[in-house]
């Protein structure tokens, strides 16, 4: 990242936002520059509405979208649920958890979507306000098994979230645009050495077409690994 002309506008795709800046904030790299375009920040004791003046000073100007680096909360380090509570409202999740995948339909991290409502649950008022949180998936070292192939085991990053804060307006954003050509499917990890998927739907990021944000095939390691657990602990999705 270098010096960005007047007129700079950051619109990077989920595939970007994940491997690229939520990978090199979790390994502590580019900081200095990382943090002009995504700052550190606990939105979730801040108001959306006042987000846009505390984001990274390249993107400050923007009007459509703002990004953060959200650390892990002390209370989900201990164990316990994050809070999406503050005292004009809270943010409320939307559906469920989804993965996002790379442009070459490799699983890279999950996405929640969020509204915000102001007032107390359950009788809230939905607002404008609606938040992407991202983490990511990395693989551990190669595990040696002697009676089997060598199988690379998924973790789920926690010590830092990637935040998508934007307004809900009339027109369709870019990255709310899905690529025609992309088909979405949805994938079912099984043991054994095949992987079998069935038709689904997904959301996605398509500020360019390279980004694939839906359930697809994958010829992760890990995905044609045998498993007697889940990938991870599902509480951990249930974000909200």
């Amino acid at each position: 990242m270098e010096e960005y002309p007047t007129g700079f506008r950051f619109y990077p795709t989920e595939e970007e936002l994940i491997s690229f800046y939520l990978h090199n904030q979790l390994h502590g790299l580019k900081q200095d520059k990382l943090h002009r375009v995504i700052p550190v920040l606990d939105i979730f004791d801040t108001e959306p509405w006042n987000l846009p003046q505390l984001a990274g000073e390249l993107c400050r100007e923007d009007r459509e979208q703002w990004f953060f680096f959200a650390p892990l909360q002390e209370r989900e380090a201990r164990g316990g649920r994050p809070s999406r509570s503050m005292a004009t409202g809270y943010w409320k999740a939307t559906g469920s958890a989804g993965y996002v995948h790379s442009s070459d339909n490799k699983v890279i991290g999950v996405k929640k979507s969020m509204v915000f409502y102001v007032g107390k649950p359950p009788t809230g008022r939905k607002t404008q306000w609606k938040l992407n949180e991202y983490r990511a998936i990395e693989l551990s070292p190669t595990i040696p098994n002697p009676t089997s192939s060598n199988i690379s085991i998924p973790k789920l990053r926690r010590e830092f979230t990637l935040c998508r804060v934007y307004v809900v307006s009339g027109s369709s954003r870019a990255f709310e645009r899905r690529p025609p050509e992309v088909v979405p499917r949805e994938t079912t990890i099984q043991g054994g050495n095949d992987a079998t998927s069935n038709e689904g739907g997904g959301c996605e990021d398509a500020s360019s077409s390279s980004a694939v944000v839906a359930n697809a095939d994958s010829s992760h390691p890990w995905e044609m690994a045998s498993l007697e657990g889940p990938i991870w602990d599902w509480e951990q999705l249930k974000w909200l």
